[in-house]
């Protein structure tokens, strides 16, 4: 009986071809919608949380609000770095310039660092090497860039070719000691130009830049972390007068964690805003199976007068309204398949089909069938034999 029901429900929905099509379009655009949309987030949270795990999660940024007419010096780094489970500190400032090569130039952001920094981002070097302690204490004229610049602005055919070519910045001969290896991780703008100076250099090169306003630093360890940080509380209070509002410390742990609540709600409200469009196909599936149950009622009549009962009547219907939405949701699993594909070729991203999120369609487009297509087939197995048998339209 349930097989014969399933036969005559995939007979109703052939003999209406397009009817059919465009009822389960409804629940085609929704659960394209809700894979894409949701697959996009959470692959652009996986690619940013292994970003952020490959820095580490013992980072620690300081931004000076206040500086209380005694800013903070250069030369203070090194009390800083002497703190208890405290491996490095670097300062950084960053400031936009012209870096010419031969007749190519670019608008450059260039950022004034010192030894260890490239240890606390987590950073590494393709070619060449890091700013060292001497090119800081000399005020050294180097230069590390990102491989962009390099390709870009030098023409380099690789890293190395990169590594000992002098380029100038705002007129100031400057020479390439090093080309930073590309991350893989997913950035939702295109890739910019970066350059890396010693911070005495960027200090002679900008006059904006002066005093530490910013720095960085790393714990000996994940586990050190909070430790670490107390130590460098205790230590920002004691040189900005007990003002815990001169400062801000943040450690790379909670910008992930805070990372992660953003894009898991970006997900849920892309996913309900999609959803919707699951309840309007719904609605499309209740409207059409109540038109087929007007438009079959002496079909109806019939088969209740040579015997069937109201629940094979109920499981016809009901078997038909699942079968359009589960229809549909092949058909959006499908296109989303594509769409995505289409994404990545266009985009360069990497963004992969999320079976969960298929599931998750999957379930919510049975729930939409079942809901949207028993009162219908209540409607449809209610029915009066006598009634239905005289029934005109």
């Amino acid at each position: 009986m349930f097989w014969q029901s399933v036969k005559m429900a995939w007979g109703s929905i052939i003999s209406n071809k397009m009817r059919s099509f465009l009822t389960m379009l409804g629940i085609i655009i929704g659960v394209l919608a809700l894979v894409v949309l949701v697959s996009i987030v959470n692959g652009a949270t996986n690619s940013i949380s292994e970003k952020i795990s490959s820095m580490g999660t013992n980072l620690l940024t300081v931004s000076i609000s206040d500086d209380k007419e005694n800013p903070l010096k250069l030369s203070e780094i090194s009390d800083i770095r002497e703190l208890g489970d405290i491996s490095e500190v670097s300062p950084v400032a960053t400031g936009n310039f012209t870096v010419k090569y031969e007749r190519n130039s670019e608008s450059v952001s260039v950022t004034g660092i010192t030894a260890g920094y490239f240890t606390i981002e987590g950073d590494d070097i393709a070619s060449g090497r890091e700013i060292r302690t001497a090119d800081v204490d000399n005020h050294t004229n180097v230069v590390i860039i990102n491989e962009d610049l390099a390709y870009d602005l030098l023409g380099a055919t690789n890293t190395a070719d990169a590594v000992g070519t002098t380029v100038a910045l705002d007129g100031v001969p400057y020479t390439v000691i090093g080309v930073i290896a590309a991350s893989d991780a997913v950035t939702m703008t295109n890739s910019s130009y970066a350059a890396y100076i010693p911070y005495t250099s960027l200090e002679r090169l900008s006059d904006s830049v002066a005093d530490v306003t910013s720095f960085v630093a790393n714990a000996d360890s994940d586990a050190d972390l909070t430790q670490a940080e107390a130590n460098l509380d205790t230590y920002m209070l004691g040189r900005f007068e007990e003002d815990s509002d001169a400062f801000t410390i943040t450690n790379q742990s909670e910008i992930a964690d805070t990372m992660s609540s953003v894009m898991n709600t970006m997900a849920i409200v892309l996913g309900g805003i999609a959803a919707i469009s699951l309840l309007v196909g719904g609605i499309g599936i209740m409207n059409i199976m109540l038109v087929s149950v007007t438009e079959r009622t002496r079909e109806i009549g019939i088969r209740k007068a040579i015997g069937a009962g109201q629940g094979s009547i109920l499981t016809q219907f009901l078997i038909e309204a699942l079968m359009v939405s589960l229809l549909g949701d092949a058909f959006g699993v499908i296109f989303s398949w594509i769409a995505l594909r289409i994404v990545n070729l266009v985009a360069g991203y990497d963004y992969p089909l999320d079976s969960r999120v298929v599931v998750i369609a999957t379930l919510f487009s049975l729930a939409i069938g079942l809901i949207f297509g028993l009162y219908p087939a209540r409607k449809a197995a209610r029915k009066k034999p006598i009634d239905a048998l005289h029934y005109t339209g």
